[in-house]
């Protein structure tokens, strides 16, 4: 009986080339597994399109509950942004497919898991580093890095599947985008946008998302109801985290929200850039941070913007399955023990504008805010705190008045 390798498929050119290379150069056999993330009509024929190409087998595992319960939501409760602009969503999808891959290949007692990822991309550290953690004796192919590997563009990969009685209809003009979607957001890299002087060509571009200019000139209001961090009701209705994610696409899409063109840090060293639609991420961040100013106090909010530049690092880098990243977390879920509440806005134009945000658990007090003097607070009080809080800078305008003057 042959050994099994278990390949990261997506029924793409480069992952339909890998199956007879790796029967080829190998002699396995090829279990093929796609990962349903939320990639929705990618997935359309894809079993049979495995098979014809030489596959033994074909997992599809829909895990977009537990992507949206398990790994967005941490990130999401810390607010994890990477760069201040990317909201992860390759990212966050990466290890849960490392993890699947893994499960699947203990089912199937294979020998060797296989990636597409190219050698100068983010996905290979991910999908490699979650491997390594989560099954260090199964053995990594990354095909595009092997010396057995002799394919370097679309034509030779053509023409190797059709010399092994596999002809499917693929283009040997590479004339689109190289795209990720997931339940979170769509990624476009490629044509035009590889030259940073080139504005996208959003007509041509968008999948998820209008632009602001082409939104509606009626703006629509929402509410979100979070519970310890978690979203559970949207406009009212209970729902499930990734059907709220779902909407929430739907209608920052309609209205141009979360689109965003950025030259990102890649894990290897280089810059990229790339255009990201994330309508309905942007809307939840947006709102989960508006709750929290309400209800977090000042130190903790501090600590905690800190740590999520550090949390989006991580799981940028593919570090999720590590101490570092656990620990972080739970510091992340013991802040939202009081984040509950409700969240109203509106979405105009690629703008999410405040509408009200309410809780039971606010720190914010009226009666201490305004401007009158009140019991709890009284405006004298301030003076005796700016003496010993600005104590350390009239110290040293002293002591420099007096080195200036004796050096005079």
């Amino acid at each position: 009986m042959k050994e099994k390798v278990i390949l990261a498929y997506s029924g793409g050119l480069d992952t339909t080339a890998i199956i007879p290379w790796l029967k080829e150069n190998f002699d396995y056999d090829v279990v093929c597994v796609c990962i349903d993330c939320g990639q929705e009509s990618e997935l359309e024929g894809l079993d049979e399109r495995a098979k014809y190409s030489g596959a033994s087998k074909l997992y599809i595992l829909d895990v977009n509950d537990e992507f949206a319960e398990e790994y967005i939501a941490p990130c999401v409760m810390a607010n994890a942004t990477y760069e201040n602009k990317y909201l992860l969503g390759t990212s966050m999808a990466r290890p849960l497919i490392a993890k699947k891959l893994v499960e699947i290949a203990r089912k199937e007692n294979a020998v060797a898991i296989c990636h597409g990822a190219t050698g100068k991309g983010n996905d290979q550290v991910r999908f490699e580093l979650g491997i390594k953690a989560l099954a260090p004796d199964i053995k990594i192919i990354a095909a595009w890095r092997s010396d057995l590997w002799k394919m370097d563009s679309r034509e030779s990969e053509i023409d190797f599947i059709k010399k092994h009685g596999i002809d499917l209809p693929f283009s040997s003009e590479d004339n689109a985008y190289s795209r990720d979607r997931n339940l979170w957001h769509i990624s476009h890299e490629g044509l035009e946008l590889e030259d940073p002087a080139n504005a996208p060509n959003y007509n041509h571009l968008l999948v998820l998302s209008t632009t602001p200019e082409n939104a509606p000139d009626e703006g629509e209001e929402i509410s979100i109801y979070f519970e310890k961090g978690i979203p559970t009701k949207l406009n009212g209705e209970a729902m499930k985290y990734a059907d709220i994610i779902r909407a929430l696409n739907k209608l920052g899409g309609k209205h141009g929200i979360g689109i965003i063109d950025i030259v990102e840090n890649r894990v290897v060293g280089m810059k990229s850039r790339g255009v990201y639609e994330t309508p309905g991420g942007t809307i939840l961040l947006e709102a989960h941070q508006q709750l929290e100013e309400l209800i977090l106090d000042r130190k903790t909010l501090s600590c905690k913007k800190e740590l999520a530049n550090r949390f989006a690092d991580v799981v940028y880098e593919g570090n999720w399955f590590t101490p570092l990243r656990e620990a972080i977390q739970a510091f992340m879920v013991s802040t939202q023990e009081y984040v509950t509440g409700e969240v109203k806005m509106k979405l105009y134009k690629g703008n999410i504008i405040k509408k009200g945000t309410t809780s039971p658990y606010s720190l914010y007090n009226e009666s201490i805010a305004s401007f009158k003097t009140g019991d709890m607070y009284d405006h004298k009080d301030a003076e005796g705190f700016i003496n010993l809080f600005g104590l350390s800078l009239k110290v040293r305008a002293m002591k420099m008045t007096e080195v200036k003057n004796n050096t005079n």
